[in-house]
């Protein structure tokens, strides 16, 4: 059977099982935090179950070890029919595996990895107030006492903290020489005394997001990811992940939710508008080009060739398509789309053109800001000078 045949029968299986069992009315069934959370939770179950909800995991997992043709099938179809994506286990299927799998202990592995799919989630800690865009200047301290460090501090835009159950936590062991030789990387219990959680309200009327406080939180010693002070290295492969892997899946999703302009377009006749369907074709061949660089990313990092900043152009690439798809819904609905009635709580596909374009600016910043990827791009990829010298004009 050729490898076309295969995906084409896996195609299949994937759009019948979702005939079956996509969840109906998921986003009236959303309208509230409560009713999202068991929403979320009761898919990805069904997902887990049916094998296509970490495709992306190595072979040993129900479901993983599928090559990247096969995982653009899934998330595609997942896509067309109009399934919420999976926003409450997003960091931990992609941040949490990432970084265990990659850097953590046997044991770590064997207690952290299959509680992901028995429903565990994951909450990443590491932008503080003022370490952001500088995330080497973060200042939540920990102190090593006896066999537990003793944690205190803060962290923000923490995204669905305020429902995760452990926590991907940068915390500073030491202010001695290069700021990022004194980070730590911790395994953290979001039920452990001392972490406080508090929710962010959004321009969109959404809370996506949360600060964390913590206040003499326990932490142990095996606990740690790396070695004290390792901690910017472990990071590295959590980013990578941020950056990269799960921007991947939602290029091919937002490939497969087209037919969500090309529904605006029949349903306002403006078919016949020129303007429209050049800026409907532009926009056809940016996703296009998202998913190409993806796919680029991908093939790298399944070769062991991926490079410093490969999973930064991948991520630019997609909050710009993701920006001018959300724009161009907004426009095609003209006034009525920018009203902002009630909003599907967590999600950017929410069916409120004006909640969702508002929603994508926040992909310009999450991960490492636009501004950021450039320089990494610049100075890694391209050796770019940081400061120009000895220029004259």
């Amino acid at each position: 059977m050729s490898e076309q045949t295969d995906l084409e029968a896996l195609r299949a299986e994937v759009r019948s099982w979702l005939a079956e069992n996509k969840p109906a009315g998921w986003r009236d069934l959303s309208r509230t935090q409560d009713d999202f959370v068991k929403t979320q939770r009761d898919w990805f179950a069904k997902l887990v179950k049916a094998g296509f909800a970490i495709p992306h995991w190595t072979a040993e997992w129900p479901g993983g070890g599928r090559g990247l043709a096969e995982q653009k099938v899934i998330y595609e179809e997942l896509a067309e029919a109009d399934c919420p994506r999976l926003l409450l286990s997003f960091a931990s299927t992609y941040h949490a595996f990432a970084t265990i799998n990659e850097c953590g202990t046997e044991a770590q592995k064997k207690r952290y990895l299959p509680a992901i799919l028995e429903g565990e989630t994951w909450c990443q800690g590491f932008s503080e107030p003022n370490a952001g865009s500088d995330l080497a200047s973060l200042k939540c301290k920990a102190e090593l006492k006896g066999d537990k460090y003793v944690i205190n501090g803060q962290k923000i835009w923490s995204t669905m903290a305020q429902y995760a159950d452990r926590c991907l936590l940068l915390v500073r062991t030491s202010s001695d020489g290069p700021k990022q030789a004194g980070i730590t990387y911790l395994l953290m219990d979001m039920k452990a005394p001392g972490v406080t959680v508090s929710p962010i309200n959004q321009i969109q009327g959404d809370e996506e997001f949360a600060e964390i406080f913590l206040d003499d939180v326990e932490v142990g010693v095996e606990e740690r990811v790396g070695e004290e002070g390792a901690g910017w290295a472990v990071a590295q492969a959590t980013l990578s992940s941020e950056r990269g892997l799960t921007l991947m899946e939602l290029s091919y999703r937002m490939r497969g939710a087209v037919w969500r302009i090309a529904e605006l377009i029949r349903k306002h006749q403006r078919a016949e508008d020129p303007g429209i369907l050049r800026d409907f074709g532009k926009l056809v061949t940016q996703i296009d080009s998202a998913c190409a660089i993806a796919d680029t990313f991908l093939e790298n990092r399944m070769n062991g060739i991926e490079r410093l900043g490969d999973a930064s152009i991948v991520k630019n690439t997609y909050s710009r398509a993701l920006r001018a798809y959300s724009l161009l819904g907004l426009r095609l609905g003209g006034l009525d789309e920018q009203y902002r009635g009630p909003i599907t709580f967590g999600d950017l596909n929410t069916g409120n053109w004006m909640a969702d374009f508002m929603n994508s600016y926040a992909w310009t910043i999450a991960g490492g800001s636009e501004e950021v990827q450039r320089n990494i791009i610049a100075e890694r990829m391209l050796e770019m000078p940081r400061e120009p010298k000895n220029w004259t004009f």
